[in-house]
């Protein structure tokens, strides 16, 4: 015979869990586009920064979801032909673009690195979407007017949209080598909380008031 009471319990625990995702489903999102730097190569699961930054939200009471579509390998082509669909997707409140690196490491195009990022941030501020620049550096021996020139977009498009800007990722240990795995490009864990410490200024008065 069928309880009476176990289909109330069960039904109300359905219900809770309905109520739950329909919660997290209806919270603004932050969409990360990023690559291996916001990826998390080369570290364990659930140690990247993005993760570092839904703690954060959580505990100081912002209601925000993150949304991590990072790639790793990950240039500003592929992100601007990423993009379109991942708005539509997400309809983000916050859109953090960590775009760059690869272009500038692989002696790429800085034209259309700029082109690309410009793109990109008018795309996502057309979406409504408030957005965050991560500007990263080249090591010199990439030639010192590639390495200025490189340096400079970051700033030049945020101005030129009025975004919010993080100018440099690494701000205050990229040259500190025991912060870095053996490729001396990404990341290790204890530098996480560094990554999240360097855009969190410039993302908090994105976020508006916590609940």
């Amino acid at each position: 015979m069928i309880n009476p009471r176990r289909i109330t319990a069960t039904a109300g625990v359905l219900i809770a869990l309905a109520a739950g995702c329909c919660l997290a489903a209806a919270a603004p999102v932050i969409l990360v586009v990023g690559d291996s730097i916001s990826a998390g190569y080369g570290l364990p699961a659930n140690e990247g920064w993005t993760t570092l930054l839904q703690r954060r939200l959580a505990a100081e009471q912002f209601p925000y979801r993150v949304v991590n579509a990072s790639v790793t390998g990950d240039t500003t082509a592929g992100g601007r032909t990423r993009l379109p669909a991942l708005l539509e997707q997400h309809r983000p409140a916050i859109t953090i673009i960590e775009l760059g690196g690869n272009d500038g490491l692989r002696g790429g195009s800085l034209d259309a690195m700029r082109a690309n990022l410009d793109a990109m941030t008018g795309t996502v501020q057309k979406a409504g979407s408030n957005v965050l620049l991560i500007g990263m550096q080249l090591p010199p021996n990439y030639g010192a007017l590639y390495v200025r020139r490189f340096s400079s977009i970051f700033s030049d498009v945020a101005h030129s949209h009025k975004a919010a800007l993080v100018p440099f990722f690494f701000e205050g240990f990229g040259e500190d080598n025991a912060m870095f795995q053996q490729d001396r490009i990404h990341p290790l864990a204890i530098a996480q909380q560094r990554l999240l410490d360097n855009v969190w200024p410039q993302l908090r008065p994105l976020l508006g008031k916590p609940r």
